[in-house]
This record gives structure tokens, C-alpha cells and sequence, in this order.
């Protein structure tokens, strides 16, 4: 009994060259230190052994370099005058060891907690006035 198997070409990108070419089953790992960061494509060339092709795009985002953490901006947002920013950046290390100082970034205290803190402190105060008369 004879039996072929498909092949499978892995390109990445726009390059002429496939990454990697194997035959089915194919287990692959793709190193995404040899990327750099941002938007990607990974087109799967699969080839039948009676010469059918499919054709198979993934788009992926690779993050290997420093998370960059930003407060005070969001995406497409309108802004005017002078904004504060808090601007952080981090590397994951050798993930061997974990380093505590820079690994987060400080976030201010959000304005719903404010305007909780606000209303029970109210609450307290008229509670107070009302109940506790001397």
C-alpha cells in the first residue's frame, strides 16, 4: 500500500522563500524572536500529492520587545491643551528571574473610586448630624 503525503509550505510575510516545507503531519515551532514587533502574516501553503493547492492566511501580532504602558491617552481620542502622561516600559527578562522594581506600572486612582469615596463620605457625615445630636 502506498500512501503520500501533502506537503506544507510556511511563509511569512511577503518572503519569496518558504520558512519551512514539510510533509503532513506537520508539528512546527515558529521562533518570533526572529521577528520584529507589530503585524504579521503567515500564509499555508498546502500541496496534495495530486497537485491541488489550499491556501491559508493567519495574521498574528508579535510582542517580544519592552510592553510599553501608557496613561492619560487613549487610542483615537480628542484631546486639548497640556495632557499628563505616565509612560512605562518593561521586558519580560530572561523569565528565569523575576525582577519586582519597573515590572509595573503605577496607575492613578480611578474616578469611580473618587465619587464612591465622595458619596460615603456624605453618607456619614449626614448619618452623623442626624443621629449622633448631643
Amino acid at each position: 500500500m502506498h500512501s503520500e503525503k501533502s506537503t506544507v509550505l510556511i511563509f511569512i510575510d511577503d518572503q519569496q522563500q518558504p520558512v519551512a516545507a514539510l510533509q503532513t503531519p506537520v508539528k512546527f515551532e515558529m521562533d518570533t524572536r526572529k521577528l520584529t514587533d507589530g503585524e504579521h502574516l503567515m500564509k499555508i501553503v498546502s500541496r496534495s500529492p495530486t497537485g491541488r493547492e489550499g491556501i491559508q492566511l493567519v495574521k498574528f501580532i508579535v510582542r517580544n520587545g519592552p510592553s510599553i504602558a501608557l496613561e492619560g491617552l487613549a487610542e483615537n481620542e480628542v484631546v486639548d491643551g497640556v495632557i499628563p502622561l505616565l509612560i512605562n516600559a518593561y521586558d519580560k527578562g530572561s523569565q528565569k528571574t523575576f525582577v519586582i522594581e519597573g515590572s509595573e506600572t503605577p496607575h492613578s486612582v480611578p474616578s469611580w473610586l473618587w465619587i464612591l469615596l465622595i458619596g460615603f463620605s456624605g453618607w456619614a457625615m449626614f448619618y452623623c448630624i442626624t443621629n449622633l445630636q448631643l
